[in-house]
């Protein structure tokens, strides 16, 4: 019996040793399809982070250019709307040239829609330029000629305005259409 027992005991002993390199085996195998399964998850979330900032990034993209043809469209809406009352005199004053009989008043009236329609245009911003007298500019005046300069500190200097220039918030927007003495 020892001699049956014995072969036995060794398979015991054998499929014991066995056991726990395979259990072992198996854990590595585990661990390893749970790390894979961690890193494929891990994966998953940051594509879907990914897909979800791009979406917003897009968006933004839409929105802001949409915006911008908004602003661009109706940027001088508030410039319309202020000179419009100066339009609505206007209107006026041509109506009366039919009824009035002397031209003073029609000059005056005339007169009173510029000024008004100047300072509106000074509120938003657009100021004239003071060319005559002064020192030609390349950066301020358009030399349209020069002529012969009736006196010596005259040379170098705007004789006439054939255009005015003007400036909108501190930028040229219009070059004046100068003659210059020589």
């Amino acid at each position: 019996m020892t001699t049956e027992n014995e072969p036995i005991q060794n398979e015991e002993i054998v499929a014991e040793e066995t056991t726990p390199t395979q259990e072992a085996t198996e854990i590595a195998q585990e661990t390893e399809v749970t790390k894979t399964e961690k890193l494929e998850a891990e994966v998953a979330e940051l594509k879907d982070k990914y897909l979800r900032l791009y979406a917003d990034f897009e968006n933004f993209r839409r929105r802001t250019a949409k915006e911008k043809l908004d602003l661009i469209s109706n940027a001088n809406e508030e410039l319309m709307k202020a000179v419009l009352p100066v339009v609505d005199d206007f209107e006026r004053a041509m109506a009366s040239f039919e009824t009035v009989s002397e031209i003073a008043p029609l000059k005056e009236g005339v007169g009173l829609i510029y000024n008004k329609f100047s300072k509106t245009l000074e509120a938003k911003g657009l100021k004239p330029m003071t060319a005559k007298g002064e020192v030609f500019d390349a950066d301020l005046h358009e030399s349209i000629t020069q002529f012969p300069a009736p006196s010596a500190d005259l040379k170098g200097k705007v004789i006439d305005e054939i255009e005015k220039g003007y400036f909108l918030n501190e930028k040229v927007i219009r070059y004046a259409k100068v003659v210059v003495g020589s």
